[in-house]
């Protein structure tokens, strides 16, 4: 929705998906650092054998973002540089649990929705079970955390499509204008 207004759209979890994939810039350094059982059938990452060690193993997770995250931050920082919008909206699942990410923007804006919608909205996606998805949620920042850290929320709980849409839009008109006067500056 924001995109349909003019901004750029810069997609961490998508840039992630990228640089794992087969023939991802992270994979050598994937494979070198957790061996090659977390290299799926199609050559790229295997994303559930990686959640299941992660998720299980404080140590691996860090091995994992110190791979990922560098990587991630680079990509962002080629896309936004290549945009051709002056308001860039960066998609950051996990923005509460990065310093680095909350010092590079200047407003950040949460989508907000009770812990049980969350968690079944999560198990509905191929692979996933409400088990699953609630044990990553509760390894995530918390919702209060989340909106601790947000200057604007938008709550998406039984929130049609034209009611968000609606709120987005007061949200860019109230923001945009902001946007424009920073880059004129």
């Amino acid at each position: 929705m924001f995109a349909q207004r003019g901004a750029a759209i810069i997609d961490t979890d998508a840039i992630a998906r990228r640089l794992s994939a087969a023939g991802g810039a992270a994979l050598p350094a994937l494979r070198a650092a957790f061996g090659d059982a977390v290299v799926g059938s199609d050559g790229g990452l295997d994303r559930s054998e990686m959640r299941a060690l992660v998720f299980s193993d404080r140590a691996a997770k860090l091995r994992l973002e110190a791979v990922l995250h560098p990587l991630i931050a680079a990509e962002a920082a080629r896309e936004a540089a290549a945009a051709c919008s002056s308001v860039l909206v960066f998609d950051v699942p996990l923005l509460a649990e990065s310093q680095l990410w909350r010092a590079r923007v200047d407003r950040i804006l949460v989508i907000d929705c009770s812990t049980s919608t969350q968690i079944d909205r999560v198990a509905q996606r191929p692979g996933w079970t409400h088990d699953l998805a609630r044990g990553v949620i509760e390894a995530q920042a918390s919702r209060t955390a989340r909106r601790a850290i947000a200057d604007a929320v938008i709550v998406n709980e039984q929130l049609t499509l034209a009611g968000l849409d609606a709120q987005v839009e007061c949200l860019w008109r109230h923001w945009q204008p902001m946007a424009q006067n920073a880059v004129e500056q």
